[in-house]
């Protein structure tokens, strides 16, 4: 297992809504080996209608299986960081990080708030040995045609 701490933006939007008054967003993610995992968020931005905060320390871990899901966020025309946070005392506060689109599936599929963030260089470039080391391309099986029983031929 392997690990790069980050910290995470998190923006905060007035909007004219009805039934809401604010939205929250991860907006970015920072290297954040210098960062102390104690700290409290803090605000880095702001204006009339928007609010930038910079929160925690969460540890990028990579896993061996895994490896297909990173495979497939390095190959997607825009690599993300995905960032799960929670809604707790008004404060969307970032709870874990991932860079496996199978784990952000995970996380959409029940219910919790994720939300994709462009991967910096330094990230993608981490991640892109992780996998160029680890990834195994999936045997194909090619099943052929007119066969009664069909049975598999390997390529």
């Amino acid at each position: 297992m392997k690990q790069f701490p980050v910290a995470v933006i998190i923006e905060k939007k007035q909007i004219d809504n009805r039934w809401a008054s604010e939205s929250w967003e991860a907006i970015g993610v920072l290297p954040a080996f210098d960062a102390d995992p104690a700290a409290a968020p803090r605000q880095i931005f702001a204006d009339e209608r928007r609010q930038h905060f910079l929160a925690g320390y969460f540890p990028l871990q990579l896993f061996r299986d895994e490896v297909d899901n990173y495979h497939l966020n390095l190959l997607s025309p825009e690599p993300r960081v995905f960032v799960l946070w929670r809604l707790i005392d008004d404060f969307a506060l970032p709870i874990e990080a991932t860079l496996s689109y199978g784990e952000a599936a995970r996380w959409l599929d029940s219910g919790e708030n994720c939300d994709g963030v462009p991967m910096p260089p330094e990230i993608a470039d981490w991640l892109g040995d992780f996998v160029n080391t680890h990834y195994k391309p999936a045997v194909r099986n090619k099943i052929k045609r007119n066969d009664p029983l069909g049975q598999k031929v390997a390529r």
